[in-house]
């Protein structure tokens, strides 16, 4: 397979956190250019599969879809339990949505990410490799959901009630629980159905880097929110009657993290990540939370009640976009260079046609990302009209308002990927650990930030619908 003839020509591996056990040593790296000066170009010609221009579309268009729907459920299921008393009373809550949200893009993406590369590298071969290396992950992932849920509650009440001087430790606590179980859960049902697809992919021959991600948030969002709507409210019906409930949940879940850092240190990928990943989860989760805040106060105007539907789908869509260049550059990078070297065109100083124009394989990709994402939007807002939710009627300067705020975040993003994942490859770090938490996160900002911009001048301008959808 190609595969083999890659792992056999070339000392090609990921950097420190994936892959390091089968980094070749210095003189077995000289030694190989050596051999490959002899044969010639001949042995690169096989290093990556070929996908056509129609097939990297089709694949990456059904996963988008899919994931759009899914971010669309969110936001309608957002607009519904907005209303719920635990929303209404505890807007905190509010702040935890896109840092809980975001786990999607901390966690699964990276999983999925790590993953996809594993695969097209062969690492996922052998069956016991394989498993470990799933297992492993699947262990460091609950660690870091536990503790990303934990710090997510924390700064939701530094940023909800600190700058106001209230503070209420049973709220507090209700905060921390609702977070840690949410986190636990949602990313423990994730992470299972992402293992599926990635194992599922290989199996058809598909390129896991195009559908992997966006499949991971498909649903991500939906049963995130869903799950933290459930609890919220039940630990917020108990908070009268049974007020110590909400402190055993946060402890039985704080309690389980040695058992999944037991697990994830018996692989060496994972246990590398147990000590060095912890950087890009936390702060995209600090990022993320920065955007909740946005959320926070913009639901809290009623004025601009219309938000709250169309959050999810804006900085979802513009995640899942990004996630998928950036898997496919990292995947590239894997195969075409050793870490800290990067391609001719890469070096340099950065310019945004550096992304888009060229005839490379991931130039085509930011193009087909780009033509998808407007008529995307078009589709997701109509089924938003359709089902009768939300607070906006569709006119026709909301829908250009809209889609300016949604083309020029991908926009950003995609030129954010370009320099992020090239830029950590040449200092050494694995751009799939470390940049699809930046990504993801800084499109929860962009796409909150922008949009809540949007509705600000929509309602400047007289575009004023606050009342649709109740």
């Amino acid at each position: 397979s190609v595969s083999v003839i890659l792992l056999n020509s070339r000392p090609h591996s990921k950097s420190k956190p994936m892959l390091t056990e089968r980094r070749l040593s210095g003189e077995e790296t000289s030694n190989k250019q050596e051999e490959d000066q002899v044969e010639g170009q001949g042995s690169h010609v096989l290093n990556m599969p070929k996908e056509s221009l129609l097939a990297m579309t089709l694949q990456m268009l059904v996963p988008f879809l899919l994931a759009g729907f899914g971010t669309v459920s969110a936001g309608m299921v957002l607009d519904i339990v907005q209303h719920w008393e635990a929303f209404q009373f505890i807007t905190e809550i509010f702040i935890l949505v896109p840092a809980l949200l975001g786990l999607k893009g901390n966690l699964e993406m990276t999983l999925a990410s790590r993953l996809s590369t594993a695969v097209n590298v062969g690492k996922m071969d052998s069956p016991i490799e394989k498993w470990n290396l799933i297992i492993g992950n699947l262990a460091l992932k609950q660690v870091q959901a536990t503790v990303v849920g934990f710090l997510a509650a924390v700064a939701a009440v530094v940023l909800g009630w600190i700058p106001e001087g209230k503070f209420q430790m049973s709220h507090a606590v209700l905060l921390c629980s609702s977070s840690v179980a949410t986190a636990f859960i949602a990313s423990l049902l994730q992470g299972i159905i992402m293992v599926g697809v990635i194992v599922g992919s290989k199996k058809t021959g598909i390129n896991p880097d195009n559908v992997a991600t966006p499949i991971a948030a498909s649903f991500g969002d939906l049963i995130t929110l869903a799950i933290l709507a459930w609890i919220s409210q039940g630990l917020y019906k108990c908070l009268d009657s049974y007020p110590y409930v909400s402190s055993l949940v946060c402890a039985f879940f704080m309690c389980l993290t040695p058992l999944w850092i037991v697990i994830s240190s018996k692989h060496p990928a994972s246990r590398t990540l147990l000590y060095s990943g912890w950087e890009p989860v936390i702060t995209a989760m600090v990022i993320s939370s920065i955007g909740g805040l946005i959320l926070d106060k913009t639901v809290s105007d009623p004025n601009l009640a219309g938000i709250v539907v169309y959050t999810p789908v804006i900085s979802g869509i513009g995640g899942n976009l990004v996630a998928i260049q950036s898997s496919r550059i990292s995947t590239h990078l894997h195969f075409h260079c050793v870490p800290g070297e990067v391609p001719d065109e890469a070096k340099g100083c950065y310019y945004p046609c550096r992304t888009f124009c060229g005839t490379g394989a991931n130039h085509r990709s930011a193009q087909v990302l780009l033509l998808l994402l407007i008529p995307g939007h078009l589709i997701f807002l109509y089924t938003i009209h359709l089902m009768k939710s939300g607070h906006t009627t569709l006119t026709p300067i909301f829908m250009s308002v809209y889609l300016a705020a949604a083309l020029l975040q991908v926009l950003l993003l995609l030129c954010i990927a370009d320099w992020m994942v090239h830029s950590m490859w040449r200092s050494g770090k694995d751009p799939d650990s470390f940049s699809i938490p930046y990504l993801t996160a800084l499109g929860d900002l962009l796409g909150t930030g922008l949009l809540a911009i949007s509705f600000h001048f929509l309602w400047l301008i007289g575009d004023q619908d606050s009342d649709v959808g109740d």
